[in-house]
């Protein structure tokens, strides 16, 4: 925010002029209105009062705050509502503090709005950034006059749900990254030493033996078609992120991760972790369970058990139990739809939940440790395999040659 300075006329048609805190000239307008003046010149603020943040933010180059920035943001406003601080103060000091230019935004808006007599969760749903999980839970907090416990619920859920996240992602791009630069290596010896080696071996005028003769052929092949071969692997990755963007393409992706070896296990038991935990919170803050299934799906990224939870939904509504359509998952674990059948039939189902998804949670953990155990040296053996390979080839010859000289 910046000091603009105007010049206009009150409500008697009188010459009034001052200044105004505002991030741009309509803000300034729109401040001014309010308190019946009608701007006749405004006066942009210097190039010492210039706030690149809110400049970035007004023209749409910043980036949007991510769930690490909303987690600070939720614990500071929960340490401060339950200190006694009022909430108009709390967001003013969180303002003053935050760093991210999106997110200070978003906060002074949401304290210009409550202090027009809006709720918070009103205010915060105009914002990007909160999404329907986040507000229906301050909304809950508000009702119940137990909003600084909501807001560390949320805090906790939020820490946890990003952690899985980041554990499934991890899961999945580590043999990949690995992988990805041991062919470098194997490419880079295909078409920058092999051809070294080709030179001495024609020099010796005898017929390579027909593995070196193999690996001379992939390095010529690679050596000519390399460019192409990237051209083409790029239009692929295209084409496959886009079929991916379909609501097709996305449910038939998701339905081939999930029944890949322990990939498909960690994705399956990340998802069902989010699921469990996100009814968890719902629940226990008095969402209803229908509308606590509806974000649940929000929250969901693999499609195939996004629509299943739909499914569990609609049955729902219909009047069964949540333990009857869930026992209908083949992937869903017998024991822990029989634990949250336990939760319904003594009224904890959120206490259960909250169990169920620390199950998972560990489940994942296991996983993830023990496919990075196997990974490894199967990546080790393979890649250590191909590149013993190419320096055998290349050096058989030189052996032979030299086995035939004596």
């Amino acid at each position: 925010m910046a000091n603009w300075k105007y010049v206009g006329l009150n409500k008697d048609g009188k010459r009034v002029s001052g200044s105004v805190m505002a991030t741009s000239e309509k803000e300034v307008r729109k401040i001014l209105r309010n308190e019946k003046i009608r701007a006749r010149k405004i006066t942009p603020p210097s190039i010492l009062e210039f706030d690149l943040g809110d400049w970035m933010v007004e023209k749409g180059f910043a980036a949007p705050f991510g769930p690490e920035e909303l987690t600070n943001f939720t614990k500071q406003l929960a340490i401060m509502i339950n200190a006694g601080v009022p909430i108009l103060q709390a967001l003013e000091i969180i303002y003053k503090s935050e760093k991210h230019p999106v997110l200070k935004k978003a906060v002074k808006n949401i304290a210009r709005d409550v202090g027009e007599g809006q709720s918070i969760a009103e205010a915060m749903e105009k914002q990007k950034g909160f999404d329907n999980l986040y507000c229906n839970l301050v909304k809950a907090g508000e009702a119940g006059g137990i909003l600084d416990d909501i807001l560390n619920k949320l805090s906790i859920h939020m820490d946890k749900q990003q952690k899985t996240k980041a554990q499934i992602k991890s899961a999945m791009m580590y043999p990949f990254i690995v992988t990805a630069i041991g062919f470098g290596v194997i490419w880079g010896m295909m078409v920058f030493v092999v051809p070294q080696f080709v030179g001495m071996l024609a020099d010796t005028g005898q017929d390579p033996p027909a593995i070196t003769q193999f690996v001379i052929d992939a390095s010529e092949f690679l050596g000519n078609h390399s460019v192409k071969m990237i051209g083409i692997f790029f239009v692929l990755f295209i084409f496959l992120k886009s079929f991916i963007g379909t609501p097709s393409g996305k449910i038939t992706f998701d339905k081939v991760m999930m029944k890949m070896p322990i990939f498909g296990l960690i994705i399956i038991k990340g998802n069902l972790s989010t699921f469990s935990r996100t009814l968890a919170t719902m629940l226990g803050a008095g969402v209803s369970l229908i509308d606590a299934l509806d974000i649940c799906v929000e929250t969901i990224d693999n499609g195939v058990i996004a629509e299943d939870v739909r499914v569990i939904r609609r049955e729902v509504v219909q009047g069964k139990t949540l333990t009857e359509p869930l026992m209908q998952i083949d992937y869903f674990p017998d024991m822990v739809s029989q634990m949250i059948k336990v939760g319904e039939q003594t009224g904890q189902i959120d206490q259960m939940l909250e169990k169920v998804s620390d199950v998972f949670e560990d489940e994942v953990n296991t996983l993830v440790g023990g496919m990075t155990k196997m990974i490894e040296p199967i990546i080790i053996v393979v890649l250590g395999s191909l590149i013993a390979g190419i320096l055998v080839a290349m050096y058989l010859p030189m052996f032979m040659s030299a086995g035939g000289a004596d």
